[in-house]
């Protein structure tokens, strides 16, 4: 077993890059000011962050921002997180415990009425939204090529230039996979190569599958009850976390 690296407190002149046995201290002591200072730099370096959808890791927060506030690291990061939730209506969640990385959420804009959408964004999101539901209403999981064909049943072709969204197989499996929103798995022992696609950590954060389902359901003009495998998939009670 290695031996855990100590944290440094405020008059270290050295940190390390990674941060993968960091344990934050309360030796130090530190003045509201101080934290709260510490706090808004945590929340606009977030932000910023945000702005691609990457997630961020809690080493750049704690190299970027925190420094040698290292052992105020709990206090600074609750404070940010009020700020975001209070000001921003923005959540920090932890979507990955062994990197320590991180996203800010909300809720998915064109699930719900009440969440209005970025300007700049609302297309990309409403076609992730129909995205979401299909690969929900399909058993959770779908191979690229299903993907493909639905997606030109729609007049969104993988292949072409749309005048909405750019490259359109670029924007799922890059964009749309690296912002956490889907997840792409290569099908072993099949050639020519193909990929299934699922829900990422950040859609699972964002919505849920009975805003999903009754998506679907507003769309179909119906109940979220006729899909009776689906809807007792979405009402089921969530398990506690471990």
């Amino acid at each position: 077993m290695s031996q855990r690296k100590r944290s440094k407190g405020v008059g270290s002149s050295q940190m390390t890059d990674g941060d993968e046995d960091f344990i934050p201290t309360q030796q130090a002591r530190y003045s509201p000011d101080q934290v709260n200072q510490k706090a808004n730099e945590l929340v606009q370096f977030l932000l910023v962050k945000d702005q691609k959808k990457i997630p961020i890791k809690r080493a750049d927060m704690l190299k970027n921002v925190i420094r040698e506030y290292r052992d105020a690291y709990t206090e600074i990061v609750s404070q940010a997180g009020r700020i975001l939730q209070e000001t921003f209506g923005l959540r920090l969640v932890e979507i990955d415990p062994k990197v320590h990385s991180y996203i800010l959420v909300s809720s998915l804009p064109c699930a719900q009425s009440n969440h209005p959408c970025r300007a700049k964004e609302k297309e990309k999101m409403g076609l992730l939204i129909v995205i979401l539901s299909f690969i929900f209403m399909k058993g959770n999981v779908v191979k690229d090529s299903a993907l493909w064909e639905f997606l030109r049943w729609l007049r969104v072709h993988p292949g072409e230039q749309h005048e909405i969204f750019g490259d359109v197989q670029k924007l799922v499996t890059e964009e749309f996979v690296r912002q956490k929103y889907l997840k792409i798995t290569p099908i072993p022992l099949v050639d020519p190569p193909q990929f299934s696609f699922q829900w990422g950590p950040r859609a699972a954060q964002e919505t849920s599958k009975e805003d999903i389902l009754n998506f679907v359901a507003k769309v179909q003009g119906k109940s979220p009850k006729f899909w009776t495998s689906q809807h007792n998939e979405a009402t089921a009670p969530k398990a506690p976390p471990k």
